[in-house]
């Protein structure tokens, strides 16, 4: 079944335009030779099977259902038994003096397939077996390149192959993601036009016809609200998706994000650029501080983000001013097995080689520290 285009699709046609031009050279060494032959007749046989297969193999190639190993293989077994023939169809005393019948040029088709359909260390592989099939059929080996260079050139044919093949395919897989991150980019900012023509405008609608009649629909209104400055936020930060291949991202978009109505944030003018993992980490940090405002501080608690950009390093504090934590009582919860605070926050950064402190108080709210080196980010030398 296929699986979707062929990725060296026109590899594997340039390859059978190789092979018409090795047929046309083999034909032309035949006619020169097939008198010199022992068995003339025989000769000309087995050179219509050679036409035959080569045929049949640029048929399968072209249209795709040859691109497979068993077709591949069949290929090298064909071929060393026709190169095999020369014990038969000529002399020793021809077979040493001349190149292997039906030439090695013809035979180099199965090492080409090899590449483009196993790579480099298959085309390797299959040029070996081809010069091993040629020494065994003259009854000697030799490696005087400054006589015969076949050998170096059989190899070369496998290794450069099938290294155009692997960067064929790497590129294929390239344009892909890349054809389907331009079309969710486009898919998100279609729903991005949606939601700001559709929802945004019925919520500021419901928020504005709500505060005029007033009364029980006053709440409503601030609910409507609540949502309508939630969605706009995540339209504003849309830019992080846009963006998902490079290294470096804004640490404050991805910090507005957790901006409301009980959260407050002090952002610096200019972006505040970090290592795409570092970024996600730290916020992730920042996020389960966030989440302890909510569940320990108190219902009436308000969060405070502050975010500075230090040069060598990046802090982030997040203050409130709920009731705070009574002494000892963090120890305490870790005695207990309890270490959600240690892990998710003041572990998450060690990892990266910063740091997290806790102040808190009874009754003084609570406010973390939170600092991650510069050098982390990958957007300045360590030093």
């Amino acid at each position: 079944m296929t699986r979707g285009p062929d990725r060296t699709a026109p590899l594997w046609r340039a390859a059978q335009v190789f092979r018409l031009l090795s047929c046309l050279y083999a034909l032309g060494f035949q006619v020169a030779v097939n008198s010199d032959l022992r068995h003339p007749t025989l000769g000309w046989l087995l050179f219509a099977v050679l036409i035959g297969w080569s045929a049949a193999c640029a048929i399968a190639y072209l249209r795709g259902f040859g691109r497979r190993p068993a077709w591949v293989i069949a290929e090298i077994l064909v071929v060393v038994l026709l190169m095999w023939s020369n014990r038969i169809v000529a002399s020793p005393h021809w077979a040493a003096e001349n190149q292997t019948w039906p030439t090695t040029l013809w035979a180099s088709n199965p090492t080409i397939s090899a590449a483009l359909q196993f790579g480099p260390a298959g085309g390797v592989l299959t040029g070996l077996i081809v010069m091993a099939t040629n020494f065994a059929v003259k009854n000697y080996f030799t490696l005087n390149l400054g006589h015969n260079a076949t050998i170096i050139i059989e190899l070369s044919i496998g290794l450069a192959v099938g290294m155009a093949a692997g960067t064929a395919r790497r590129a294929h897989d390239e344009l892909q993601r890349a054809a389907q991150l331009s079309a969710a980019l486009e898919e998100r900012e279609r729903l991005s036009r949606q939601v700001h023509d559709g929802v945004i405008q019925v919520l500021a609608l419901v928020v504005r016809r709500g505060h005029e009649i007033d009364g029980a629909t006053s709440e409503l209104a601030e609910l409507a609200s609540e949502q309508e400055r939630a969605l706009r936020r995540w339209l504003s930060s849309a830019d992080i998706d846009r963006d998902g291949d490079t290294q470096a991202i804004d640490l404050r978009t991805l910090l507005r994000r957790r901006e409301s109505d009980r959260v407050s944030m002090s952002l610096p003018g200019t972006p505040v650029a970090l290592e795409r993992g570092v970024a996600a980490e730290l916020d992730a940090a920042v996020g389960n501080a966030l989440d302890n405002v909510r569940s320990h501080a108190g219902p009436d608690a308000r969060a405070f983000v502050l975010l500075e950009d230090l040069g060598d390093s990046v802090a982030v504090s997040v203050r409130d001013d709920g009731v705070g934590i009574a002494a000892g009582r963090l120890e305490e919860a870790a005695r207990q097995g309890r270490l959600g605070i240690s892990k998710s926050i003041v572990g998450r950064l060690m990892s990266l080689g910063g740091s997290a402190q806790l102040h808190t108080d009874v009754g003084e709210g609570t406010e973390w520290e939170m600092r991650v080196p510069r050098w982390g980010a990958g957007t300045r030398g360590s030093g």
